[in-house]
């Protein structure tokens, strides 16, 4: 697996697709359009791209679908820009992060435990469960953060090797969404996390699929099961491999022109 991601990303750099025009602008898009339907948003990627570089709403879809994209599109443009300033990650970082993701999308909520404003990425001041999964209890959450951020700025310096490096960035996206430190966008705060470190050396950005996303959680879920990370590490490496074959595929099919067909 990591062979052939390595193989993947050699051919990728050979070609400079980083150097294409609008390259960049249309990864970001495409980032955010598989990131936000994975959490239940219905616009297509044309309308996410109509919505982002033109600013044209779509007809029929709802407000907050429309925020969501373009929240996410500045959170991610606020992790690129971070990765540039090769800026320190804390858990400011982190709360500056969620709250981006959540900034015109989601609520202040009164708990019997304190007051928790989503859109200031305020860590949850309660206990959470989904399905059989119970995550870490609310009182650790802070501290958990601090370690987490600690010993991923520790490795970030010492990764060099492209192994090392998407492999830091998608434990990042493990422990981050396990920890779960807030009610809301941890999903998305995760992913631009692992983004966040792939930007930081200067790789190709990772995403996740939307039409895996069934696959996606399941590796999540048997990771925590058997307590193995090279589980969801396998996944996300098939996953960034179908991105940079995608894409290479795409550059090297304009080499074969035009088919005129009348």
């Amino acid at each position: 697996m990591w062979q052939e991601l390595e193989s993947a990303l050699n051919e990728f750099e050979k070609l400079e697709l980083q150097k294409v025009i609008d390259f960049e602008a249309f990864s970001r898009i495409a980032i955010t359009h598989h990131s936000t339907s994975i959490e239940g948003n219905t616009l297509t990627l044309e309308e996410t791209t109509l919505l982002l570089t033109q600013g044209i709403t779509s007809r029929g879809k709802p407000l907050s679908e429309h925020n969501m994209v373009k929240d996410h599109y500045e959170a991610l443009a606020f992790c690129l820009e971070n990765a540039a300033a090769k800026v320190v990650l804390t858990p400011v970082f982190l709360k500056q992060l969620n709250a981006l993701v959540n900034k015109n999308t989601e609520q202040v909520r009164n708990t019997a435990l304190g007051v928790c404003d989503d859109t200031k990425g305020d860590f949850r001041p309660g206990n959470v469960s989904a399905g059989a999964t119970y995550f870490v209890n609310f009182n650790k959450v802070v501290s958990m953060a601090e370690e987490l951020c600690e010993k991923l700025q520790a490795k970030i310096y010492t990764a060099t090797t492209n192994r090392e490096i998407y492999q830091l960035s998608f434990d990042a996206h493990y422990y981050l969404v396990s920890i779960l430190p807030w009610f809301d966008g941890i999903g998305r705060a995760s992913r631009l996390l692992m983004n966040f470190i792939q930007a930081y050396h200067g790789k190709p950005l990772s995403m996740v699929f939307i039409e895996d996303k069934a696959a996606y959680i399941k590796s999540l879920n048997d990771t925590r099961a058997v307590d193995d990370l090279d589980i969801f590490r396998n996944f996300l490496c098939g996953q960034h491999i179908k991105y940079l074959r995608q894409e290479i595929g795409k550059f090297q099919k304009k080499d074969n022109g035009i088919s005129f067909l009348f």
